[in-house]
């Protein structure tokens, strides 16, 4: 029997700073996450709920996500729909936890699932290092064990994973090296199970592919994104999207969306360069240049 349809949105990489602090690339990344739920509400339909898929924030204090958990809880009170975030390379467990949850500062992972209208969602923690200190992500013997136990009933309309890192390496083969390091542990995991889809962010583009005949979605950010046709130099872009995403009959279907904008370069990197270019301007890389 065919399912009504269960929409959702998808973000990733919103690298929020408190109010007061010095923004990555001079970027308001506070205004630009207010934008996307300001155009949101011009869609036609309502989501059921949103998710965030990591990098929540640029520098992972405590302030920071004193101020995102303020943004959020005002934001999404229109919708009457939850909102659900995983962790992302920039951020630290112990602040996100005290900052976010009012919670204990500890520095487990922080993994999850929720079934909403019969979809349920599984929000896992890709983060090698707790003090954001690595590009590339990882699934540990634990979650993976968790993960397996959690998926052995399947849900009504199929489970969706949410990673920070994305399984899957791009058309381009860009930022190889910011990959998830285990994608067979999880493919072994998930091999047979109701899995439909899986969500991430972190490459700051959008990249959609097959992860072992399921849909892996590596999508667009919120702050800022990345021009991957560039294979020298990295061109960092002022743009932000977000992702409408469709469950139906156990399908997921993704629609990248971008924000009205000028979509001009803010920063360029040369590969193998201490040297950036914003147009004729040059200076030395930022300690932050991490994406």
């Amino acid at each position: 029997m065919s399912q009504d349809a269960l929409y959702f949105i998808h973000m990733t990489d919103t690298h929020i700073k408190a109010p007061g602090e010095k923004n990555f690339l001079n970027l308001d990344m506070t205004a630009r996450l207010r934008a996307v739920f300001a155009h949101v509400k011009t869609l036609s339909l309502r989501p059921a709920f949103f998710v965030i898929s990591g990098d929540l924030t640029h520098e992972g204090d405590m302030a920071d996500y004193r101020h995102l958990r303020a943004v959020l809880d005002e934001e999404i009170a229109p919708f009457n729909a939850p909102v659900f975030v995983a962790l992302g390379n920039h951020d630290h467990r112990g602040p996100f936890r005290e900052g976010y949850l009012g919670d204990t500062p500890e520095e487990t992972a922080y993994y999850f699932e929720e079934t909403i209208s019969g979809l349920r969602l599984i929000v896992l923690d890709t983060e090698i290092s707790s003090e954001g200190e690595k590009v590339e992500g990882r699934l540990d013997a634990e979650q993976l064990a968790w993960l397996k136990s959690v998926l052995a009933t399947p849900a009504v309309r199929g489970t969706i994973l949410v990673l920070h890192h994305p399984a899957l390496p791009n058309a381009l083969r860009l930022l190889d090296d910011h990959l998830l390091t285990n994608p067979d542990d999880l493919a072994e995991v998930i091999h047979d199970t109701d899995v439909i889809g899986l969500l991430s962010g972190h490459i700051h583009f959008s990249s959609v592919g097959s992860f072992h005949g399921i849909t892996s979605a590596a999508l667009a950010a919120v702050a800022f994104n990345l021009d991957p046709t560039t294979p020298t130099s990295m061109r960092f872009l002022d743009n932000s999207g977000f992702n409408l995403v469709m469950v139906r009959d156990q399908h997921m279907i993704v629609q990248p969306m971008l924000l009205p904008g000028e979509h001009r370069e803010v920063f360029r990197w040369e590969v193998g360069s201490s040297l950036q270019h914003v147009g004729e301007q040059q200076a030395t890389l930022p300690d932050e240049m991490q994406a």
